[in-house]
């Protein structure tokens, strides 16, 4: 019988996505879980006559390239149901990852001027509406992030900075 505790993870297209994919994996191997990443698109303003199944392609195309940058392909020995949702990213997140059970892992942004970290908008929506755990990897490049933890006052389970 299988777990029913999913890892879901954030997948952007950016060069961070695969070091936040991988660490999102070894979350899932550690908890038995279904890794589940996620990319969301939408319509683009700009690109108004773009074909809505063209803009879906171009999303899953993107999350494939992400899974074979991270592991060469789909992991093996790990559960995985990919998902390219048609969402806004932080509002998608926050919907797959809508079990008390669930892990909800999202990249840190960038750090700021005074060494402190630059929530991203999609980063940020997560922390403060998930309604499970939320992991935020930090950039490698910063790992004196990975020493802070918070608690968003709505999550009973915490947030956390880890490598």
């Amino acid at each position: 019988m299988y777990s029913s505790v999913r890892v879901i993870v954030g997948v952007s297209g950016s060069h961070r996505s695969p070091d936040v994919v991988r660490r999102a994996a070894a979350e899932a191997r550690k908890r038995d879980a279904l890794l589940v990443p996620v990319i969301a698109w939408t319509a683009a303003e700009g690109d108004p006559l773009r074909p809505l199944s063209e803009l879906r392609h171009s999303a899953r195309e993107r999350l494939d390239t992400v899974l074979e940058l991270a592991f060469g392909g789909i992991p093996e020995g790990i559960r995985i149901h990919p998902l390219v949702l048609r969402s806004e990213p932080g509002r998608a997140l926050v919907t797959t990852a809508d079990r008390p059970g669930d892990l909800l892992v999202v990249g840190s942004g960038r750090p700021g001027a005074a060494g402190h970290v630059v929530h991203g908008a999609v980063t940020r929506h997560c922390w403060t509406h998930a309604a499970c755990e939320v992991l935020i990897v930090p950039r490698a490049e910063h790992p004196e992030l990975a020493a802070w933890v918070g608690t968003p006052a709505h999550c009973h389970a915490g947030v956390g900075y880890e490598n």
